[in-house]
């Protein structure tokens, strides 16, 4: 006989029904309706049942009203908007648009490449992201991106050609409850707290080894060399983000 083997561990958080609702309507004309409550039994079988009281009524509201209002907190502001925000969307998957300036970040990279681990500084950037993906590319200036500012490929590991970026086996978790502000660092941490590891289809970002440049950019501490950005056909404009909220200044 073979052994039973317990698989529960691998069908991650497992939850065990603790009650339920069950409706019931007449079969006449004004067809009125009437809701029982039932508990349930350590093998998940009803009992205990009764009408739904007005305290279990009202624990149900608030509940789903509690659910509610995190949907509706979604890609809200804590405050006044920051000002790196250029658009957003606030449909139910939502999406940003928004900029960095040039600025220091710690970097990690895989061990073949032979870059070490550290701080580097990076040039400003564009970003746009939704509950799921995310795009970069760079600018060459700090200043406010308008939709005719020409964007430049992302000079990073792990970033397709039109900007996409490869996640690998980060876990991507967006709360339907996060403000615009958690949703930004949040994308930020995601692409920064992972491992760049190798360029994709065979495609350099930059002028010049990517290698080579943040080798040298980890070993000096220098500012990032905007001049190995390569341009792209890509705006603001044509970036496919819209119909958005625009919040052009």
């Amino acid at each position: 006989m073979n052994d039973i083997i317990d698989t529960a561990k691998d069908f991650g958080t497992l939850y065990e029904p603790k009650s339920a609702l069950v409706f019931y309507q007449s079969l006449d004309k004004d067809a009125t309706m009437y809701v029982e409550h039932f508990d349930m039994d350590r093998n998940g079988n009803p009992i205990n049942a009764h009408p739904l009281t007005v305290n279990e009524a009202t624990a149900l509201a608030k509940s789903l009203q509690i659910d509610e209002e995190k949907d509706k907190t979604f890609l809200k502001s804590k405050g006044i908007l920051p000002t790196n925000i250029l658009n957003i969307n606030p449909s139910q998957n939502g999406s940003v648009l928004w900029y960095t300036k040039s600025q220091e970040r710690q970097m990690y990279f895989v061990k073949n490449l032979e870059i070490p681990n550290g701080k580097a500084h990076l040039p400003a950037m564009l970003w746009f992201a939704d509950k799921e993906n995310l795009s970069v590319f760079a600018l060459t200036s700090d200043k406010r991106p308008t939709e005719k500012t020409t964007l430049h490929y992302a000079p990073f590991f792990n970033v397709y050609e039109d900007g996409a970026v490869c996640m690998g086996t980060v876990d991507v978790n967006i709360k339907n409850s996060a403000s615009v502000e958690e949703f930004i660092k949040a994308w930020e941490d995601y692409f920064f707290h992972s491992y760049f590891s190798h360029l994709l289809d065979n495609y350099n970002p930059i002028k010049g080894n990517c290698v080579n440049l943040w080798k040298k950019l980890m070993e000096t501490g220098e500012t990032f060399p905007v001049e190995v950005l390569k341009k792209n056909s890509k705006t603001l404009k044509n970036l496919n983000v819209y119909p958005f909220i625009c919040l052009w200044l």
